[in-house]
């Protein structure tokens, strides 16, 4: 019984650091300029499978990364980051997550992460925005179609 169940704890752990293996990581910057104009992340919209990360960086000074309340899915935890540091978040919840930069948020910099398939895309688009956020999420949006 006990070679058994060594015999399950082993494979388990093989099995779930099989999984970890195939988990990607995926960049995004935090730029005062960048090819869609002034304070932005880039890429704006990054589309990753669950169990993948971003690794979000403070390439310019004066940014921050957070997600934004109402705009993650149902039981996900939110994050924030702390001004000009790197942070790495792992997406475990599939759905869409709308981040933004705290300081730089009127000025539109914001951006989407996709999980796996967008479920709360339409709840998250819902979300009141302010300031050129408001357009730029639009624009996100749009992006993501259906």
């Amino acid at each position: 019984m006990i070679k058994v169940l060594a015999a399950s704890a082993v494979a388990l752990s093989a099995l779930l650091t099989s999984f970890s293996a195939l988990a990607a990581e995926h960049e995004v910057k935090m730029l005062n300029k960048g090819a869609e104009g002034m304070m932005v992340f880039e890429p704006s919209v990054v589309k990753v499978a669950p169990g993948d990360s971003v690794h979000f960086i403070a390439t310019d000074k004066s940014h921050n990364v957070e997600s934004i309340e109402g705009m993650i899915p149902a039981g996900a935890t939110p994050f924030k980051g702390e001004m000009n540091k790197d942070l790495t978040v792992t997406f475990e919840q599939p759905g869409v997550y709308g981040v933004k930069c705290k300081p730089h948020y009127g000025m539109g910099m914001v951006g989407l992460v996709v999980v796996g398939e967008p479920t709360n895309k339409m709840d998250a688009a819902a979300v009141v925005q302010k300031g050129k956020a408001k357009q730029k999420f639009e624009n996100l949006f749009t992006q993501l179609g259906g």
